[in-house]
């Protein structure tokens, strides 16, 4: 796909970190970008300075969603990419034992089922909108090629960590669904790929004392460092742009492997 003024995206979780860094590249490229995030002043300020738009998102609400998207396509035009960033995570023990009392507890269901909407129910419900959308376009190529998405999993899908069980399984499913999903939309031209990041530099990040970081860089077998947000972008563009790349989980972490803490 080519990217210029005549493409329109849409970036769920665009108004920092991963997100961000992948809607001001594609704004770089001439794309008209829409940006879905709850973080109406970040995402309102990313937005004045690509030249796109903010549309105020809840990714567990239809309502919230499909008003989203009518408000970006209002704006623009119907979306040909689909990036999605939005995520969130916690860290509770499956079961676990209180040091202080002995007391046993368990991860409150609630707790892992608000994971698992935002990050994986979250995520199928913007491809399953976008990608409707994306059919009602022609094609921009004699290969048929429509639209294209990539989606934000985790190292944590293959190798999760003490109390990363919601989580985990969250990313887990992202990466399940890809393979289907570009088959569901292979005979519309609609690409889909997911990318798995490791230890990014993002605003997860940035509240944790320099020293952790620096730990977290050292773990890091080569670059010894956090990833760029620019990045995680470059790969997202290289996705889109490469009219052969389908169905495919990738790795982006500079060769980790998450030990069990």
């Amino acid at each position: 796909m080519k990217l210029d003024s005549s493409i329109a995206a849409v970036v769920t979780g665009g108004a920092s970190g991963l997100g961000a860094a992948t809607a001001r590249a594609l704004a770089a490229k001439g794309v008209k970008v829409a940006l879905f995030d709850l973080q109406k002043d970040k995402g309102e300020a990313v937005a004045a300075e690509i030249g796109g738009v903010f549309c105020e998102v809840d990714v567990t609400s239809d309502e919230s969603v499909d008003a989203g998207f009518e408000s970006a396509r209002a704006a623009h035009w119907q979306e040909r990419i689909l990036v999605n960033c939005a995520g969130t995570g916690n860290a509770i023990k499956t079961a676990s034992r209180s040091k202080e009392d002995g007391s046993i507890k368990h991860f409150p269901l609630e707790a892992f089922n608000w994971v698992i909407q935002i990050n994986l129910v979250g995520t199928f419900r913007c491809i399953a909108k976008s990608a409707a959308g994306m059919l009602t376009l022609d094609t921009l190529s004699e290969h048929g090629d429509r639209g294209a998405i990539v989606n934000t999993a985790s190292v944590a899908a293959e190798d999760g960590q003490i109390g990363q069980a919601a989580y985990s399984a969250s990313k887990g499913g992202v990466v399940g669904m890809t393979l289907p999903i570009a088959r569901d939309l292979m005979k519309e031209g609609i690409r889909v790929n997911t990318i798995l990041p490791g230890i990014f530099d993002t605003p997860l990040l940035a509240a944790a004392p320099q020293k952790v970081k620096d730990g977290l860089a050292a773990s890091v077998p080569f670059p010894k460092r956090l990833g760029d947000p620019d990045e995680y972008a470059k790969l997202a563009l290289c996705m889109i742009e490469t009219g052969y790349f389908n169905g495919e989980d990738v790795r982006l972490d500079g060769s980790i492997r998450m030990a069990p803490r």
